[in-house]
């Protein structure tokens, strides 16, 4: 599972999820990615089993990029506890996505198998995802040059 090496403060504020995402938004290394259509914390046992059952799919064909990281960590106190006494410690870490945010990307196997593995992987995911082409996202060059 993904949890950071080293953070400069234990505990966190919840905060807000507004708005769509700032960077993240385009493919980067591989070919297909798994875009986020709505925003949610995403656990690292979540990223994980996504990660696990796209590789058991492509099995040893492609190449698998993860493009989110579990930095905030959630807390809780334990059960049957009385309020006060401080925050409670640190349980589990997430990402925060928002909407359009690239969450993994593939690369080296066709598009049926592509496309497969991104579903499976969005099934463990507690968002709605879309599969997405290198092709679809793309500045005014692609643009230009599909108009031409």
């Amino acid at each position: 599972m993904l949890i950071p090496k080293r953070v400069k403060f234990r505990r966190h504020q919840r905060g807000r999820m507004k708005g769509y995402s700032k960077g993240g938004t385009e493919i980067d290394f591989g070919q297909y990615g798994l875009q986020a259509v709505e925003s949610a914390w995403i656990t690292s046992q979540q990223i994980e089993a996504a990660r696990i059952a796209m590789t058991r799919h492509v099995k040893r064909g492609g190449k698998i990029w993860i493009k989110i990281f579990p930095h905030k960590p959630v807390t809780s106190k334990p059960a049957e506890t009385r309020m006060g006494k401080g925050k409670g410690s640190p349980e589990y870490w997430v990402a925060v996505v928002k909407p359009g945010r690239i969450m993994f990307e593939l690369a080296g196997v066709p598009e049926e198998v592509a496309r497969e593995a991104m579903r499976l992987a969005a099934n463990k995911l507690p968002i709605k995802c879309k599969f997405v082409k290198r092709e679809e996202i793309g500045g005014e060059a692609r643009e230009g040059e599909r108009n031409s």
